[in-house]
């Protein structure tokens, strides 16, 4: 009698998380260590939309909470452009400071290991066991872009980078009254206006780009609905109930979108997004329209091209799907 063949047991893909420590890039961490197909190998904190030290402290107590006190935590030593406002940047304080954070104490170390450093020993450790990584950017490009300027061989060891930035053909997101009106122009969204070089020089020496944008993300809207849906399964839940205290710190923001959870959720299910389109891209990088992203018109898409995902296929599984991964 002839034994059944084992099974293979598909292999996890990791993934580098590259976030800035808004409120939703810490869900899309938890997210991350919830996906059964997901291996996080780090996480990287740019200080751009949060305070360097409390979001380092926030992340280390939530990687406890998670399970994962040894996950990599690293700081970039990246300096942007220009700056988010102040007021953007204090959520990592609020966030470290929820009910469900609260038995935890920071392990955070000072100074810091460098982020920079530490994308390129795993990228290097990639090339030399002939694997590739998964690189999730919801902050500014310019920890990657630094690393690859200074070893472009490196870019061999990235399968995909995914970056939750841009706006293509709707409104950016520079709030005048926030930031002074002679750089707040209407087309820029603040991950690419951070550091507008960056994106440029991303988008020369990245292999591939799975690029979500305002265009979409416009429509993931912290709603009532997957709210009151978070709050009751906070009940049952530990990871809907620190979602959801997060989540309160910013729900009474009618500009807040789940921006980053967008982006982090095509790596769980991407057939509920429409076919992106492979399209050419430029970036104004001086003058009034500094961090404008456009398509560039000049020539025709190439498959090195960025795949720029606009909407949603279904959008009602997106928060369905959120919701089961937090249960």
């Amino acid at each position: 009698m002839n034994k059944p063949a084992a099974q293979v047991q598909p292999s996890k893909k990791r993934v580098i998380l590259i976030h800035d420590a808004a409120v939703d890039e810490y869900v899309s961490t938890m997210l991350l260590t919830l996906m059964p197909e997901i291996d996080l190998a780090a996480v990287i904190i740019v200080n751009a939309d949060c305070i360097a030290q409390p979001a380092l402290d926030a992340a280390s107590k939530l990687h406890q909470f998670l399970g994962k006190p040894d996950l990599p935590l690293a700081l970039s030593r990246a300096r942007g452009w220009n700056a988010f406002p102040w007021s953007y940047r204090g959520d990592c304080v609020k966030f470290g400071a929820i009910p469900s954070l609260a038995p935890y104490q920071s392990k955070a170390t000072l100074p810091p290991p460098s982020g920079e450093d530490l994308l390129a020993r795993l990228l290097e450790a990639a090339l030399q066991n002939r694997e590739q990584l998964t690189l999730l950017i919801t902050g500014p490009f310019t920890p990657l872009t630094d690393v690859l300027n200074s070893n472009r061989k490196l870019a061999d060891a990235i399968e995909t980078v995914v970056w939750m930035g841009g706006a293509i053909n709707v409104d950016g997101n520079l709030d005048p009254s926030t930031i002074d009106p002679s750089v707040a122009n209407t087309h820029a969204e603040w991950n690419a206006f951070w550091d507008p070089f960056a994106v440029e020089q991303a988008l020369r020496l990245c292999p591939s780009i799975k690029l979500f944008p305002l265009d979409i993300t416009n429509n993931s809207k912290l709603t009532p609905a997957f709210l009151s849906s978070l709050q009751q399964q906070a009940n049952t839940s530990r990871y809907a109930k620190l979602a959801y205290e997060g989540y309160s710190l910013v729900m009474n923001e009618p500009f807040y979108d789940m921006w980053d959870v967008t982006a982090t959720y095509w790596l769980r299910d991407p057939t509920i997004y429409t076919t992106p389109a492979i399209t050419p891209l430029k970036i104004v990088t001086w003058g009034f329209n500094q961090g404008w992203i456009q398509v560039d018109q000049s020539r025709s898409p190439a498959i090195a091209d960025p795949a720029v995902f606009s909407s949603f296929a279904n959008q009602a599984a997106f928060y369905a799907g959120v919701l089961k991964l937090l249960a």
